[in-house]
C-alpha cells in the first residue's frame, strides 16, 4: 500500500549515535571512483525489478532512470519528447504515429528501434502476467506495430486522449526485446537481477542490494543530457528518522517522505534546505463492501454489514478528517474529499452544496438507527438481519506510527456510534496478502497520481479485480460499478479538457458516495537537500505559501551537480550502508513509510 507515514523525530538523535558495523566487500566497494549523488530510496523500497510486475514506487523510480519511455514529462505535467522525438494523430483520433529517435543503443550496444516499443506494448496487451502492473493503460489498444525501425504506430479501439501519458518514466517502460523475449514463458518468476541491467536512460543500474541500496552509474551518452554526477546511490533506510540523521551528518544529500516534525526541525538546520511540494497523494481507509473476482465470485471474509451503504456512510460521518490533518500532519496537508489529490487543479472535485459528508456523530448515529442497527447494553450495535455485533477489523501497518495514530482516533469515533473496532497490525506482506484475498474489513491505504489520472481512476474499475485463481488483480477495494466503468471509457475518449474534467468529476462523485475509499487527507510532500554538497537538485520557485513545484527525479537527478564547497562528494556507499546496518541491529525506530502502489504518470518521475 502506498502509505506515507509521519515519524517520531526523537529517534533521529539515537540514529546519530549508532555504531559503524563491518560491511561485506561488495557494499564497501559499491561506489567506485568519481562523484556520487546520495539520495533516499522511495520509502516503499523495491518489490521486484521486473517492470511488468512492479507496484512499489521504489522500483518504479529505478525503472524511470534505467529504461526509456516514449515520452517524458515537463515540470508542469505536459508531455515532452524522449524515445519519441515527435508524434501525430489521425483525424479520427484512432491512430497515433511516434517517430523514434535514431541512433540510440541499449547499454549492450544493440540498437534501440520502434520494434522494442511495439514488442513491449504488445506483450502487455496479450500476456496476462505482463499486464499485471499496467494492463489498464493499454486496454483500449487495438494494434501496435513498428512500420519501420524508427516509426511506431498505435491504433486504438476508440479515441484515447491520454496517449502521451501511457509510456513515461513512471508508467510503462520500454524494454529491450532481445533480452525479454527469452522470458515470456517465465515472466511471473523472472527477477531481472543480472547486473548491470541492459537498458537505456540517464543512469545504468549497476548493483541492487535488497532492502539496502541501488547503485546506478551515469550514462555519459544519454542524448537528453548526461548526468553531472558519476554515480547515483539510492539508499534505503529502515526509518525516516535514520534518513534524516544521515542527512544531518552529511552521509546523504537528499531525503524525501519526512513527517512534519522532522521537516520543521530541518527548516533551521545549517546547510540544509527543507521544502514542501504539492500533495499528490491521499491517505485513506479502504472499506470492503464485499470482495469478488472479475467473474463475480465472492471471496474473502468481510463483515457483511459493510455491504450496506448506510453503514459505510455512517463511518464517513463519524470520521473527523480535520482533526487528522491537525494531529497527524501538523497541518501540512488538507482534509480529503475527492479521489484525485488537489495538486493537479484540473481534476479537483468537491461535492455539490449540501451533499458533503462532514464530521457529524449525531447524523452517523441517526443513519444507523434508521437502518435498524440497534445498540445493546454495552453500546455496540447489532446487524438487523444476523443479530451479530458490529465489530470491524482495521488492518494497519505494524511499523507505521501514522497508521497507529489514525486508527486510534477512528476506533474512538466509531465507538461513539456503536461500532466496535479491532485494530490489527500487520507486516506489509501479510497486509497485502489479506487485501488480495479479501480477508479484511477495513485497511489503511494511500495512492498518488501525476498529471493524467487514468491509471489511478482505473484501479477502481471492475476489470482490476483478480481472476478466480487470485492472480492479475490490482484493485485496492474491490470496487465495481458499471456506470463508473462507462464513464472511465468516456473520459479517455474526451479530448476537450473541460469535458474530460466534467466526466472525471462524475466518477469522483460515484466514488465519494460509494465510500469504499474513504479519503482521509492529502499530505504535502516534505523533502530536504544539503546545500553544501549538491546544487541544482531542486528546481523551480516556491509560491506565496512556500510550496515548491512538483519535483521530477528523472530530471533533477540528472541536472544535480556537486557543490563547490563539498568536502567529499564521493563518500563511499560503505559508510552509508553501515548506518543502515546499525539501524537494523537496534530494530525499527519510529515507523517505516510504506508505499505499496505506484504513483501514476509523473508523480515521482
Amino acid at each position: 500500500m502506498n502509505v506515507r507515514i509521519p515519524r517520531r523525530a526523537a529517534a533521529a538523535l539515537a540514529a546519530l549515535a549508532l555504531p559503524i558495523l563491518a560491511l561485506p566487500a561488495t557494499a564497501a566497494q559499491a561506489d567506485g571512483a568519481g562523484t556520487t549523488l546520495r539520495v533516499t530510496m522511495d520509502t516503499s523500497g523495491v518489490d521486484t525489478l521486473n517492470p511488468f510486475l512492479a507496484y512499489f514506487d521504489g522500483a518504479l523510480d529505478i525503472f524511470g532512470q534505467v529504461y526509456p519511455s516514449l515520452n517524458s514529462l515537463r515540470p508542469d505535467g505536459s508531455a515532452a519528447p524522449y524515445l519519441a522525438d515527435s508524434w501525430t494523430t489521425s483525424a479520427d483520433k484512432l491512430s497515433w504515429t511516434f517517430k523514434i529517435h535514431k541512433g540510440l543503443k541499449w547499454s549492450d550496444g544493440r540498437p534501440i528501434t520502434a520494434e522494442d516499443a511495439a514488442w513491449t506494448l504488445n506483450l502487455i496487451m496479450t500476456n496476462e502476467t505482463a499486464a499485471t502492473a499496467n494492463g489498464s493503460l493499454v486496454r483500449n489498444f487495438a494494434k501496435v506495430e513498428a512500420t519501420d525501425a524508427n516509426t511506431l504506430v498505435i491504433t486504438t479501439k476508440a479515441p484515447q486522449s491520454n496517449m502521451l501519458y501511457v509510456s513515461t518514466p513512471s508508467s510503462i517502460p520500454i524494454v529491450p526485446k532481445h533480452i525479454w523475449e527469452k522470458h515470456t514463458g517465465d515472466l511471473k518468476s523472472f527477477k531481472n537481477n543480472s547486473f548491470p541491467l541492459v537498458g537505456y536512460g540517464p543512469w545504468k543500474l549497476a548493483t541492487y542490494k535488497t532492502e539496502q541500496y541501488a547503485k546506478l552509474d551515469a550514462n555519459k551518452d544519454f542524448f537528453l543530457g548526461a548526468p553531472k554526477y558519476d554515480h547515483l546511490l539510492e539508499q534505503q533506510y529502515k526509518t525516516t528518522d535514520a534518513a534524516v540523521a544521515a542527512l544531518r551528518s552529511g552521509q546523504i544529500d537528499y531525503v524525501t517522505s519526512m513527517n512534519s516534525t522532522q521537516f520543521k526541525a530541518l527548516q533551521s538546520e545549517k546547510d540544509v534546505t527543507a521544502f514542501q511540494t504539492p500533495g499528490h497523494h491521499w491517505t485513506a481507509i479502504e472499506i470492503n463492501a464485499g470482495a469478488k473476482t472479475r467473474n463475480e465470485k465472492p471471496i474473502g471474509t468481510a463483515n457483511p454489514a459493510l455491504a450496506d451503504q448506510a453503514v459505510r456512510t455512517a463511518i464517513a460521518y463519524a470520521t473527523d478528517k480535520k482533526t487528522l490533518v491537525k494531529k497527524v500532519l501538523n497541518n501540512l496537508g488538507a482534509p480529503g474529499v475527492g479521489y484525485l489529490p488537489p495538486a493537479w487543479s484540473q481534476w479537483a472535485w468537491t461535492p455539490e452544496a449540501g451533499k458533503a459528508v462532514d464530521f457529524d456523530l449525531a447524523k452517523a448515529n441517526a443513519l444507523l438507527d434508521e437502518a435498524g442497527y440497534k445498540k445493546g447494553k454495552d453500546g455496540v450495535r447489532t446487524a438487523p438481519k444476523s443479530g451479530k455485533k458490529l465489530n470491524l477489523r482495521l488492518g494497519i501497518h505494524s511499523d507505521s506510527t501514522g497508521d497507529a495514530q489514525i486508527s486510534s482516533y477512528v476506533k474512538g469515533w466509531l465507538k461513539d456510534i456503536g461500532i466496535e473496532v479491532t485494530i490489527q497490525p500487520f507486516g506489509m506482506t501479510k497486509l497485502n496478502d489479506n487485501l488480495a484475498k479479501g480477508d479484511w474489513d477495513m485497511l489503511m491505504d494511500s495512492w498518488g497520481t501525476g498529471p493524467d489520472p487514468s491509471y489511478m481512476l482505473g484501479i477502481q474499475t471492475c476489470d482490476t479485480r483478480p481472476q478466480d485463481d487470485g492472480t492479475s488483480g490490482s484493485t485496492d477495494s474491490f470496487h465495481c460499478d458499471k456506470a463508473y466503468d462507462k464513464l472511465f471509457q468516456e473520459q479517455i475518449q474526451a479530448f476537450d479538457p473541460a469535458e474530460r474534467a466534467r466526466i472525471v468529476g462524475e466518477m469522483q462523485d460515484i466514488l465519494y458516495r460509494h465510500n469504499q475509499d474513504m479519503i482521509l487527507y492529502y499530505d504535502n510532500g516534505l523533502s530536504a537537500a544539503r546545500t553544501d554538497t549538491v546544487k541544482g537538485l531542486i528546481s523551480g520557485k516556491a509560491d506565496a505559501a512556500g510550496v515548491m513545484p512538483t519535483q521530477l527525479a528523472f530530471w533533477n537527478y540528472a541536472k544535480a551537480a556537486p557543490a563547490a564547497k563539498s568536502a567529499d562528494s564521493s563518500m563511499s556507499t560503505g559508510t552509508v550502508a553501515a548506518g543502515v546496518g546499525a539501524v537494523a541491529v537496534l530494530g525499527v525506530v519510529g515507523g517505516l513509510a510504506v508505499r505499496r502502489r505506484k504513483a501514476g504518470a509523473g508523480d515521482r518521475e
